[in-house]
């Protein structure tokens, strides 16, 4: 959430060394409202995937301290070194929602 607006609504946690290594690569598509928080993270790729992704960098109070809009396939993000987790969402969503860096993200409710 980031001034009270959620950003998903379905969000999974790669926090095992096999969860961060698959992340997205075995889907097809990502839908609204769906996120993949990976941790401990400082950068990623899209290698292998086959839709772009928007991305965030969260520092270890959960400040976002970088973000990509439309990642494509194919492309290795920079190493955020201040970064400590990283949120994947479909792309689109980091302007449809207006995030920015300094935002404030919390995680509420079920994790998957």
């Amino acid at each position: 959430m980031t001034n009270q607006t959620q950003i998903a609504s379905r969000v999974q946690i790669a926090d095992t060394f096999w969860r961060r290594l698959v992340g997205l690569l075995d889907r097809e598509k990502m839908a609204p409202g769906e996120a993949l928080v990976i941790r401990p993270c400082q950068g990623v790729h899209t290698c292998f995937m086959r839709f772009p992704i928007d991305v965030i960098f969260l520092d270890d109070t959960n400040r976002i301290v970088h973000l990509i809009t439309g990642m494509p396939p194919w492309r290795f993000s920079p190493v955020v070194r201040e970064a400590r987790a990283v949120v994947e969402l479909p792309a689109g969503t980091i302007e449809q929602l207006g995030l920015r860096k300094g935002h404030v993200l919390r995680l509420l409710g079920r994790i998957i």
